[in-house]
């Protein structure tokens, strides 16, 4: 089981490997956001991942109430648990900054995007989400952007 320490800013590197294998151990990260009419929404994504040290990204590939939501509003909470990872959770809090609907962004995406995702999409219909990551919950450790 991985231990680690939570750094005093934000850096999401170390939890690269637990979103990679999270949909192959059967523990999809599970995605929070608002719809517009104010109803909250939970969508279980296997394609998140770690964009970079403060973004996360994942592939959209239904088109449906996560979509629709995003774009009403873009705050986003996401929690990763594997108990035989890690102990306890992981929390991102963040908005969306990118819907890449067509272009080299969306392809960067697609192209990271694990391979039983691109295959549960094989007309490549989706659209890539990229998010700023402003807030890490690892336990009770809260790690908080800069503002």
């Amino acid at each position: 089981m991985y231990s680690w320490s939570v750094p005093n800013e934000i850096d999401l590197m170390p939890y690269q490997e637990f979103f990679a294998q999270a949909a192959a151990d059967g523990t999809p990260v599970v995605v929070g956001t608002t719809e517009a009419d104010g109803m909250p929404d939970l969508a279980m994504k296997g394609s998140f991942m770690v964009w970079d040290k403060d973004h996360v990204a994942f592939w959209e590939r239904a088109h449906g109430e996560t979509l629709a939501a995003l774009r009403a509003n873009k705050k986003l909470a996401a929690l990763y648990r594997n108990p035989n990872r890690m102990r306890g959770q992981l929390r991102l809090y963040g908005d969306v900054v990118t819907l890449a609907e067509d272009g080299d962004l969306r392809e960067q995406i697609w192209n990271r995007t694990i391979e039983t995702e691109q295959k549960a999409d094989p007309e490549k219909k989706g659209v890539g989400v990229i998010v700023r990551v402003d807030r890490v919950r690892a336990g009770g450790n809260v790690i908080v952007r800069d503002r």
